[in-house]
């Protein structure tokens, strides 16, 4: 049936039909539809919904790949009794049977049933030609008539099915109405479970799908690779507990520390010894040694040394009452002066000068 996925029952755009064809008295291969374009004979001007009925080549062939695909095959029963079961309670017995793969379409005649299997009864009514067609019932498109499906055929000696054509497709309808339905219901559900609405086009449901299944395959490659990876065995002359490895970097760390701190301290008493540092420079340079060592040796490069404060008599310092508060003593003048410095950029830079 051409329909939209997520609105089947409000979309439909195909009807059933049914029509009768003579059965041939040998037995032999069924005609059930004619080549071309056809109408109902009967007077009732059918198809009423569509510009005619046809089937030519191409869309035989695929009525028949979809007749072929059915598990069982069509029933013939008697005068569409299959139909009117349900509302007049009498049963249903089957004439005959056909299936899908012994549909064959010869050109310029239409569509036959090569091989039907007739019931005893259905054949000796045959034979003695008490009943003289049979009716196929078959889905049609409304827009163009091509005709899709067959759903059953009946032994008939009404060919123009007067008076009994609306009611067989009235139950046909309903039952195709009902089928639809369910369908329909359970693909909302589908579509609802995928986050969709239930009117989505098909390319967007088929498109969620592609990404869902995607998804999924991902998962299940690293579900496999952490189950690789749980059944590995570890070499342990190759891996050590992470207690352990804890353990040597916190050592290391502290030996780090240690051996820095000699560094430090190394790098600041030799600078001191040669006039490149104050003693008040002492407290500034260590901390920052400790931090950065790497500024500290670069600041002690550039720093030219001074002969004069180093190892002087008085440890660097200036004789006792020769500075006044705010002052540089000489050695820091000097300094001052080597470096390019004013007296506000030295203190600003060591406030112990200040």
């Amino acid at each position: 049936m051409a329909a939209r996925i997520g609105g089947m029952a409000n979309s439909r755009k195909t009807s059933v039909a049914a029509l009768a064809s003579a059965l041939p008295s040998d037995g032999g291969a069924v005609q059930l539809l004619p080549a071309g374009t056809f109408r109902s004979s009967d007077g009732s001007g059918r198809p009423a919904d569509a510009p005619h009925w046809k089937l030519d080549a191409a869309s035989a062939a695929r009525l028949i790949a979809r007749v072929a695909a059915k598990a069982n095959p069509l029933v013939i029963d008697y005068e569409h009794q299959t139909l009117y079961a349900e509302k007049n309670g009498q049963p249903a017995p089957a004439a005959g049977w056909f299936a899908g793969r012994a549909l064959e379409w010869r050109d310029g005649k239409g569509l036959f049933a090569t091989a039907p299997e007739w019931t005893p009864p259905a054949a000796a009514f045959i034979a003695n030609r008490e009943y003289k067609f049979i009716s196929p019932v078959f889905e049609y498109d409304r827009a163009s008539g091509e005709v899709l499906d067959i759903r059953m055929a009946a032994l008939t000696n009404n060919p123009g099915l007067t008076g009994m054509a609306a009611v067989a497709l009235t139950a046909l309808n309903d039952f195709s109405h009902q089928e639809d339905s369910e369908v329909n219901e359970t693909l909302k559900k589908l579509l609802a479970a995928i986050g969709l609405a239930d009117n989505a086009a098909e390319a967007d449901a088929l498109a969620a799908v592609a990404a869902l299944k995607a998804k999924a395959e991902s998962a299940d490659g690293m579900t496999t690779q952490i189950a690789a990876l749980k059944a590995q065995n570890p070499d342990p002359a190759k891996f050590v507990a992470v207690e352990t490895m804890q353990q040597l970097q916190t050592q290391v760390a502290a030996l780090s520390a240690r051996l820095n701190e000699g560094e430090v301290g190394q790098a600041v008493e030799d600078a001191l010894a040669v006039g490149k540092l104050l003693p008040a420079q002492k407290e500034w340079a260590t901390e920052l040694g400790k931090s950065n060592l790497a500024a500290l040796k670069a600041y002690v490069e550039q720093t030219p040394a001074i002969a004069a404060l180093g190892g002087t008599q008085t440890g660097n310092e200036d004789p006792a009452g020769k500075k006044k508060p705010g002052e540089l003593a000489d050695s820091e003048l000097a300094v001052c002066k080597a470096m390019g410095l004013s007296t506000e950029e030295y203190q600003k830079h060591n406030p112990v000068a200040a």
